[in-house]
């Protein structure tokens, strides 16, 4: 969910690309995020992405390499709303109101797949795609030691206790935070999301 550049953009070769290379890798990022890495073939991408094979290898090198570039497009995206959220509000429950509901709206948008990219692709790697799955434990990793970072903050200004488990905390939020991202991959409405998430901050109040 926060953003972190992990594969450079690789430069096309020979020719001038005729397509928009960003347009192309948002349709390949909303392709993997609803289908995931191995549910999604080479013939799958360069369909929906509007491109020849030649293209596809000049522009972005391989599947795997592109899929990289997903999941960055993604974390970009996400971690505007991610980090705003924690940006927001006076104290630090209103900061983790204010994420639960910007995660629940995200990940019941019309207009692109319901859930978290990255939470649905902790259950889509095999054990042979090791390097995805490493991946997305990292992707997971930053986003909890975000939420870590925002509960010290807590405790600095007053708003928790100075025994706050702070690991223990953020890794509670982030499970939250995958659980919505699930439910909403099972069509949870984007109210239950928000109320699931409202129910989670009743450890604020012990």
């Amino acid at each position: 969910m926060v953003t972190k550049n992990i594969q450079t953009q690789r430069k096309a070769r020979g020719r001038p690309s005729s397509f928009d290379r960003e347009t192309a890798l948002m349709a390949a990022m909303c392709l993997f995020w609803d289908r995931g890495y191995e549910g999604t073939s080479f013939d799958d991408l360069t369909a929906v992405m509007g491109i020849s094979a030649s293209s596809f290898y000049n522009s972005f090198g391989s599947k795997e390499a592109l899929y990289h570039e997903a999941i960055d497009a993604y974390a970009r995206q996400a971690g505007a709303w991610f980090v705003a959220a924690l940006e927001a509000g006076q104290t630090t429950a209103d900061a983790f109101r204010a994420l639960f509901e910007a995660a629940a709206c995200a990940f019941t948008r019309c207009d692109s797949p319901s859930g978290c990219m990255i939470a649905s692709a902790a259950t889509q790697c095999s054990p042979a795609q090791s390097r995805l799955k490493e991946l997305m434990i990292e992707q997971r990793r930053l986003a909890e030691d975000a939420m870590k970072q925002r509960l010290a903050l807590g405790v600095e200004a007053g708003d928790l206790a100075p025994t706050t488990d702070l690991d223990a905390l953020a890794g509670y939020f982030s499970t939250v935070m995958q659980g919505l991202g699930i439910q909403a991959r099972d069509g949870a409405s984007r109210e239950k999301l928000i109320e699931i998430g409202h129910m989670a901050l009743s450890v604020f109040k012990q």
